[in-house]
């Protein structure tokens, strides 16, 4: 199947990109990526340089393949990332826009590559609990009720791909730290440092340079993991129990 590419390339952080054209002969059991992989080779053959992109475990855990697809962060496919879009989805001849992800607190290293080492810093700004070292615990030594035990899996599934942020018109990264404190802030594990987690984490989000959330709901829309915005709900209130 003959597919034409039109991809961002961009040298450098400080270098003006641009859209190049492309045309590739993809297998429609091809997933997304190993029709770039498929192109790159391509481009070396020809004594080109290939398209920078991220990508690990190929199997949507991993999160690092965040691109947007034709405006769409990791694609038109819903709960998939863009690691699990395959080329049967598309049609002979048709044209596929590939960009990077789109924010000031990810900024472009080269191509399709962003650097989110911001998301790591929220993390360690306050998502961590206190444990005693030495032999696990016995399972019921903490009675956990089942249904918050379930919520607070459903946040921990975040896998910090960054689409919230590439997809939310303010550039906010709400949904991620939202559900990083959330998952939290559900288990008794988490209760002492419940209040200066949700402030540091919050703090430092804004310092990254993200924008504050306007509820238009475009990150639980495109998260891989589909992560409810209730966990922005939970934040919020988590914050606000922490200041006052």
């Amino acid at each position: 199947m003959k597919l034409n590419l039109r991809i961002w390339r961009q040298k450098g952080p400080n270098d003006r990109g641009s859209f190049k054209n492309y045309t590739v002969e993809a297998n429609e059991h091809m997933s997304f990526l190993e029709m770039l992989d498929f192109l790159n080779e391509d481009l070396i053959v020809k004594g080109e340089e290939p398209v920078e992109f991220d990508s690990d475990c190929r199997e949507g855990i991993c999160g690092s393949c965040g691109m947007v697809i034709d405006g769409v962060a990791h694609g038109p496919w819903q709960g998939a990332a863009t690691c699990q879009v395959h080329m049967r989805h598309y049609r002979e001849g048709e044209t596929i826009t590939i960009e990077p992800f789109r924010a000031k607190g990810f900024p472009v290293i080269k191509d399709l590559v962003v650097d989110r080492s911001a998301f790591d810093r929220i993390m360690i700004a306050g998502g961590y609990i206190s444990v005693n070292t030495g032999a696990p615990p016995d399972g019921n030594t903490i009675p956990i009720p089942q249904d918050k035990a379930e919520r607070a899996m459903d946040f921990a599934a975040c896998i910090g791909c960054g689409a919230c942020v590439a997809a939310c018109p303010n550039s906010s990264a709400s949904l991620f730290t939202g559900a990083k404190i959330a998952q939290f802030a559900l288990l008794p594990q988490g209760e002492t440092e419940r209040k200066r987690r949700a402030r540091r984490m919050i703090d430092q989000m804004e310092k990254e340079g993200f924008g504050d959330c306007s509820n238009y709901a475009e990150c639980e829309a495109v998260c891989p993991k589909e992560i409810s915005i209730e966990a922005i709900a939970r934040m919020r209130r988590e914050y606000l129990k922490a200041v006052f």
